[in-house]
């Protein structure tokens, strides 16, 4: 039953950049849903909110297979803790002796066969923590230039995420698909609850495919005719400019904001504060005070 207070989210093992691990305390303080239906993400991303929500019935989607594939695995059983932890160690050693060049050996690996093992090392192993695919479908980003990236420590922080996605995972009748958001947005009923978090509009982002100013405005007037409740993430202004994008749409929805401070950067002035919109349902608006961090 939401609202309620949820101080501590935790972060999955894929990092993506606009992660929302940040948002899920503010994001369950302010919907009311009676979780009757099912939770539905037609982009799913990270995954953060999703894990940390954690309910019981969800139709779970995006247009990016590689990420289904990583869930789907740990769901199935196949990607373990242990088996990670034994492939991070085997290829983090091949990285720590033979350098750049094996990063490279893997990402050719990856993009002709897709293994969700390769697709974390990747995601851990990448400039910046960047996740980025080329017009044909292609994982490109760049080395992150740190030999010695999977340490000990490090590792076991990825496998104990993997673990406690697979525990959350336990006894939930979860759906995870490969499809287009309008394809999701066709199986909603009026019991469900449908967070999204698409592409950011007006903002430079190859994170799979591509996402148009249509594409958004296609979006925006299909979910304000959603038979349930809704929260819409979307960036509001930054220093430079404002979203004209919000204003337009859902002036008159109820509209929590939050600064989100961006690491993607390739320096440290590039990095920004950009202030972030929760766009809700008026009827499934709520207003608990969220506990500070």
């Amino acid at each position: 039953m939401l609202p309620k207070i949820y101080a501590k989210p935790q972060a999955p093992p894929l990092k993506i950049q606009g992660i929302k691990t940040k948002l899920v305390p503010l994001l369950l303080a302010h919907i009311q849903w009676a979780e009757r239906g099912r939770w539905i993400e037609p982009f799913l991303g990270s995954g953060a909110v999703l894990f940390n929500v954690q309910p019981a019935r969800a139709l779970i989607a995006d247009t990016n297979q590689h990420v289904i594939r990583v869930y789907r695995s740990i769901q199935a059983g196949q990607l373990t803790p242990a088996a990670l932890r034994q492939f991070l160690e085997t290829e983090g050693k091949k990285l720590e002796a033979i350098g750049e060049a094996h990063y490279y050996t893997v990402r050719q690996r990856f993009n002709e066969v897709g293994s969700p093992f390769d697709f974390i090392f990747l995601n851990r192993a990448s400039f910046n923590g960047l996740m980025r695919f080329n017009g044909k479908g292609h994982f490109n980003v760049p080395f992150c230039r740190k030999r010695e990236r999977f340490r000990p420590a490090y590792i076991t922080k990825i496998c104990n995420q993997v673990a406690w996605v697979a525990r959350v995972l336990q006894g939930k009748d979860w759906t995870f698909k490969v499809q287009d958001w309008r394809e999701t947005l066709a199986d909603v009923s009026p019991a469900d609850f449908v967070y999204l978090d698409p592409p950011y509009i007006g903002r430079h982002t190859d994170y799979f495919n591509p996402w148009t100013i249509a594409d958004a405005e296609a979006l925006a007037i299909a979910i304000k005719t959603l038979p349930c409740g809704f929260a819409y993430s979307m960036w509001k202004q930054n220093k430079y400019r404002e979203n004209a994008h919000l204003s337009q749409h859902f002036s008159e929805y109820p509209c929590v904001t939050y600064q989100h401070y961006y690491h993607v950067g390739s320096t440290e002035d590039r990095r920004n504060a950009m202030e972030e919109a929760l766009i809700i349902k008026p009827q499934a608006f709520a207003a608990l005070q969220p506990v500070a961090d």
